[in-house]
């Protein structure tokens, strides 16, 4: 009985044993579980890591292509020709560039097609085009940067009601910005314009002119000047009309209503630049945050601009 007993109790012993062998595997097995997905993670960690190495080594790339090149960039007044100093400071270094101030409207194009600037920053694409037509050209606009609000002022009116008869209306001499002027009075029904090829409009094709305006033509940087000598409306951009006659745009008789931007000043370049790496790093740093805050903080809060990126 006794040998019996302690078969069964040696029996029982090795059944326990068993057990306990059974029980401990799942623990070993979920062990080397967690020991397999901490692997994969350091694994994938990794390949992480070295996709963001790989992706800063291909933006240092993008910024070596340029090296130490020298951006010369034509500009004619603010605040435009702040932007472009605050975006040249935003090249990737070694790079830099310098700003090449010119004193009329024809030659900060001349200056880009005989490449003696890379770029300028002065005017809106229907100008260029013009430039273009003119000198069998081949500038682009690589980027539009601000749309400036435009519109007419008038030292006497305080209402269009008040417009009188045989009015003297100052208007853009060159083709372009003339249009432009022609087109917002048009909007405001106080000419009619017949229909042109083109859509480009001069004092000639004004088909009715109710209250007989007459027009005097001056360069569009100097129209301000015709408010201070006393002309009834006066086309102005909004930094010339400040500067001369310290007016913004709330002392507008009427302002354009431009909201596809056709007019929005821009960065402007040959053809063969525009996708190369340094017609991409000029681009860059036009639009750029730190040119984005300065438009936002001195021209849109001002009312003088909208952004055009």
């Amino acid at each position: 009985m006794l040998k019996k007993l302690g078969l069964v109790t040696v029996s029982a012993g090795l059944l326990l044993a068993a057990c306990s062998q059974d029980a401990e595997q799942p623990a070993e097995d979920a062990q080397t579980e967690e020991v397999v997905d901490e692997a994969t993670t350091d694994e994938t960690a990794a390949d992480e890591t070295t996709k963001d190495a790989a992706t800063d080594d291909a933006q240092a790339d993008a910024d070596s292509d340029i090296g130490d090149f020298h951006f010369v960039v034509a500009s004619h007044s603010t605040p435009m020709t702040d932007i472009t100093e605050l975006a040249l400071e935003q090249l990737p270094a070694p790079a830099d560039g310098e700003l090449l101030q010119v004193s009329d409207n024809i030659q900060y194009n001349d200056a880009v097609f005989n490449d003696e600037a890379f770029a300028s920053f002065a005017q809106h694409e229907p100008f260029m085009q013009g430039y273009n037509e003119k000198n069998d050209a081949d500038l682009v606009m690589a980027q539009p940067i601000y749309n400036a609000i435009v519109g007419f002022y008038a030292p006497e009116y305080n209402s269009i009601d008040d417009i009188e008869d045989g009015a003297s209306v100052v208007v853009p001499g060159d083709p372009f910005n003339m249009s432009r002027a022609l087109e917002i009075l048009a909007a405001q029904e106080l000419i009619t314009l017949a229909e042109v090829e083109g859509n480009l409009y001069s004092t000639e094709d004004v088909e009715e002119n109710p209250h007989n305006f007459e027009f005097v033509e001056m360069e569009v940087s100097n129209t301000a000047q015709g408010y201070l000598d006393g002309h009834d409306l006066v086309f102005s951009y909004p930094t010339f009309i400040a500067q001369l006659a310290d007016l913004h745009t709330d002392d507008a008789l009427f302002l354009e209503d431009d909201a596809e931007a056709k007019y929005a000043q821009g960065l402007v370049m040959r053809k063969e630049n525009l996708d190369t790496p340094e017609g991409k790093a000029l681009i860059e740093a036009f639009t750029s945050d730190a040119v984005a805050e300065f438009i936002d903080e001195n021209l849109v809060k001002s009312g003088h601009a909208t952004r055009a990126f």
